[in-house]
């Protein structure tokens, strides 16, 4: 009997795999650093090579890392940054770079179809659920279809970034519900819709669009040379997976009506599972159909962690390069006070702007109030507080108002930010127990289902539920950083104003 499942979570610049046992305790992890590229204003690729090597590489090291027998391993999860678009022949190798979500050269062609309806960004959201990004699928294939029509007419399949993984792993081709319905799709039916790929003009391209298939699912086993680079059985099953967002939800317990999650990741993003799809507040926010029949109603700021890498490569080169970098800009922040001695940073480092609470593309990050009493500890506690305050943006967008909140992502292993987000949102955190990779276990999770392990999927995340370390907020900074939040929210609202 299968004992163990890897799931692999590939982000935007950081491809990760981990190996759990059926209890969801991971055994043994592996990452491996994948650059974004960003040839032209506003593009954002990865190379398709050095993310499929580091795929396998970081399979092959978990597996190995763990010391479990591969003829133990029941399968395959996968899980990986959404949308955009990854451009393969017949034959399943790249024709272009891969484009990402945060990719905004589609922004014309939008602008276009603004101008011909002014209410069409509207019509998507009720298709949707979720604002349009212009690092969506339809969007780039758009874009692809205008100023690389050669490249299409070689072009077997358009896929996401973990639909281009797992072809590369089994020969397959297809795609989730949680990839389909955001692209934008039908988030009612949980997959795509015709009528939003003849809005983009689309329709000859259809065909490259792959099917789509419910996430804890098989489809196909790893061949034969792949199997040999990971040490892995030929044919071991590979599971459908899932989007990010989908699999962190599983993989930290949260696939639950109710249940209020947040990542703090690349993006920051808090949401809250619900039985139906919610529409509300209109214009702004995501919506994930997830397995399960559940909907996760989110609000995202674009950049989450990137601006803390970007404040420690940017403000502190003698540190970047040091492996424990984050304690040393951890201990810095900590100098300051709650507050930063007045200073504010505004955490909106996107070419695509903000989603949440509004939507303004030309929002750019910033720092206000700087003067000459300010050093390099105040300038990274604004960081951290301005993740935190965006945050505290999306909860108030989103109207929670009971119970804790869940917090994943690479930054939820920092406790200090933990506990300021907690004081922040004046919520209870919870840091789920288990593991620090909720993607990678989401996806492994995924496949054990697939397996016949769980029930359903709904019972095989709940299966993980509870523990975890708790952050009450404390009220002996609470006076503190709501003076800060309200500073935070009148920088916000006088850059907003001048940018609309």
């Amino acid at each position: 009997m299968a004992r163990y499942f890897i799931g692999l979570d590939a982000g935007s610049s950081l491809c990760k795999a981990a190996i759990f046992d059926l209890e969801g305790r991971q055994m043994a992890e592996a990452s491996r650093r994948t650059p974004i590229s960003r040839p032209n204003p506003g593009w954002s690729e990865l190379d398709p090579k050095t993310c499929w090597d580091a795929a396998i590489e970081v399979i092959a090291e978990a597996v190995g890392r763990s010391g479990v027998d591969p003829a133990a391993i029941g399968g395959i999860g996968l899980s990986a940054a959404m949308v955009g678009a990854w451009v393969v022949d017949a034959a399943g190798e790249a024709l272009r770079p891969g484009i990402i979500w945060e990719d905004s050269r589609s922004q014309p062609i939008i602008d276009e179809m603004v101008a011909r309806d002014p209410e069409v960004l509207s019509r998507i959201f009720l298709s949707s659920g979720s604002v349009m990004q212009q690092g969506c699928t339809l969007p780039v294939l758009a874009w692809l279809a205008r100023h690389e029509p050669e490249t299409l007419a070689r072009a077997a399949h358009v896929l996401s970034y973990k639909d281009f993984l797992r072809l590369k792993l089994t020969g397959r081709a297809a795609t989730d519900r949680s990839e389909a319905s955001v692209i934008p799709g039908h988030a009612a039916s949980r997959a795509r819709s015709d009528a939003m790929i003849s809005l983009f003009g689309l329709d000859d391209q259809r065909r490259l669009l792959p099917e789509v298939l419910d996430s804890e699912t098989f489809i196909g086993g790893l061949l034969g040379h792949v199997a040999s680079r990971l040490g892995l059985p030929e044919g071991l099953p590979v599971a459908i997976g899932a989007g990010d967002v989908a699999a962190t939800v599983i993989g930290a317990g949260g696939l639950h009506a109710g249940s209020a999650i947040a990542v703090l990741g690349t993006t920051v993003m808090l949401g809250i599972c619900h039985e139906e799809p919610s529409f509300e507040p209109r214009d702004v926010g995501l919506l994930f159909s997830l397995p399960g029949d559940l909907w996760y109603r989110s609000m995202v700021n674009v950049a989450g962690t990137l601006n803390l890498d970007w404040a420690i490569d940017t403000l502190a080169p003698d540190l970047a390069t040091l492996p424990d970098r984050y304690a040393h800009v951890t201990d810095l922040a900590m100098a300051s006070p709650a507050g930063a001695r007045d200073l504010v940073y505004l955490p909106y480092l996107s070419d695509s702007g903000i989603i949440a609470p509004v939507v303004d593309r030309t929002a750019r990050a910033q720092f206000a109030g700087l003067s000459p009493r300010h050093g390099r500890a105040d300038l990274f506690r604004a960081v951290f507080e301005g993740v935190a305050f965006a945050l505290r943006d999306l909860f108030d967008t989103l109207g929670f108002k009971d119970g804790s909140v869940l917090l994943t992502g690479g930054g939820a292993r920092s406790t200090f930010w933990s506990q300021m987000i907690a004081d922040i949102l004046e919520r209870p955190i919870v840091v789920p127990d288990g593991t620090p990779q909720y993607g990678a276990r989401g996806a492994a999770i995924l496949a054990a289902t697939a397996a016949g392990v769980f029930t359903d999927i709904r019972a095989a995340s709940a299966s993980v539920r509870g523990g975890g370390v708790a952050y009450p907020p404390d009220p002996s900074r609470q006076a503190a950083y709501r003076r800060a939040h309200a500073r935070y929210r009148g920088c916000r609202d006088r850059l907003l104003a001048k940018d609309s």
